[in-house]
């Protein structure tokens, strides 16, 4: 399977995504959006994973690339690619769907926990999934449900944590492919929004605590990653 990722900033790769795909040989590419970049034809991957960024969906004028990659994400939904979002990622592909992405009632930087919704617990895509399950989150931005689409997943400061529509795009909003040196790099960048108070904003000491099972978080993008492509195969919407 050929991955193609849609990097917004250098600190924000795909991480664990990127130790699953090698783990079962997939081929990955990349466009780095900040930087001189091309987008591929929509016949040249099998999925297309947007990650994340600092930046929201409505951000054009600071960041002009965003029509094309907006443009390119349309089109790619409407030649039957399967597509992964995350976080800002999740964001665009709601965008791209007609769902309004607006300000969350609060800001949230933190592990905090994320539960499936009834659909999430019997599908056959997020159903192997641990019913709640600790992520790591670091928006301000959130996505209404687009029209036709399922919802997954909520947490007590984000009702709108995933969504699927068409059972071949999946928005996250949440982080389970962060590893402890791809927090260390968000803090770094990021970590002026630490400053703020807010009832799910954790300092950084909180954030970088041993306690946080990057594992177990990494373990349960493994086990959706697995389902997600081996339900794609199954119905022949990518190759084995």
């Amino acid at each position: 399977m050929k991955i193609h990722y849609l990097l917004h900033v250098p600190f924000e790769g795909p991480q664990a995504i990127s130790t699953w795909a090698k783990q079962k040989g997939h081929s990955e590419f990349y466009s780095k959006l900040y930087e001189n970049y091309s987008l591929p034809s929509t016949k040249d991957f099998d999925l297309l994973v947007i990650m994340g960024g600092p930046m929201g969906v409505h951000d054009q004028d600071k960041h002009p690339w965003l029509k094309k990659e907006k443009a390119f994400i349309q089109e790619a939904i409407n030649a039957g690619k399967p597509c992964l979002g995350i976080c800002l990622g999740a964001q665009l592909l709601a965008n791209a769907l007609g769902a309004k992405v607006h300000k969350n009632l609060y800001k949230e930087i933190g592990f905090f926990p994320v539960s499936l919704t009834p659909l999430g617990w019997n599908s056959p895509i997020f159903g192997r999934m641990p019913a709640t399950f600790e992520a790591l989150h670091w928006h301000g931005d959130t996505f209404d449900m687009p029209k036709g689409a399922l919802h997954i997943a909520s947490s007590s400061g984000c009702a709108n944590q995933a969504f699927i529509f068409d059972n071949r795009i999946v928005g996250f909003q949440f982080h389970i492919e962060s590893t402890r040196p791809g927090l260390e790099n968000l803090i770094k960048n990021c970590g002026d929004e630490l400053l703020t108070e807010g009832e799910y904003i954790q300092r950084p000491e909180a954030l970088l605590e041993d306690s946080h099972d990057f594992e177990a978080m990494n373990k349960t993008l493994f086990i959706f990653l697995d389902d997600f492509t081996d339900y794609l195969q199954k119905e022949g919407i990518i190759s084995p």
